[in-house]
């Protein structure tokens, strides 16, 4: 829903604005897959399916960019990729190391939150994406690499 509201605010404010269709692309969830002929129950937690041409999002911080990749089904992954680069410091140390002014500091080409409500989600609690997208090329190819300019947290 709130995809789509998004993209009608951007038609009705942009004419001729289009929209391919959104990629799905959940990252906690179960799946019944066939591999080997067998079925098996895939749980990816932190994940996303990386299938044969499979198109998903793996994304980085609020302010480093994030990435659409597209899947090569590898078998020994369970057709799985990363959701991200992962954590680099829990939500607790973030929220004991930074400040809002941080925050903004380091997200100041991005349109998003900024007090200590979300201090936990600052990039330097992340690990560097681009490092996370490299050490995953036999899992995914890059289609394109996004820049963020707005981040939107619930």
């Amino acid at each position: 829903m709130m995809l789509q509201g998004i993209c009608d605010e951007l038609a009705h404010r942009i004419p001729g604005i289009g929209f391919d269709a959104p990629i799905p692309c959940h990252h906690n969830y179960v799946a019944v897959e066939n591999q080997d002929g067998l079925e098996w129950m895939v749980t990816r937690k932190g994940a996303i399916r990386a299938g044969a041409g499979d198109l998903g999002v793996i994304p980085g911080s609020m302010g480093t960019g994030s990435y659409i990749v597209r899947g090569l089904g590898d078998e020994q992954s369970y057709a799985c990729a990363s959701h991200g680069a992962g954590r680099r410091m829990s939500r607790n140390a973030a929220r004991r190391r930074f400040t809002a002014a941080d925050l903004a500091e380091q997200t100041s080409s991005v349109e998003c939150r900024k007090e200590e409500g979300v201090v936990d989600e600052i990039p330097a609690a992340y690990k560097d994406i681009d490092d996370g997208i490299r050490a995953q090329t036999d899992l995914v190819e890059v289609v394109a690499r996004l820049q963020t300019l707005p981040c939107i947290k619930g």
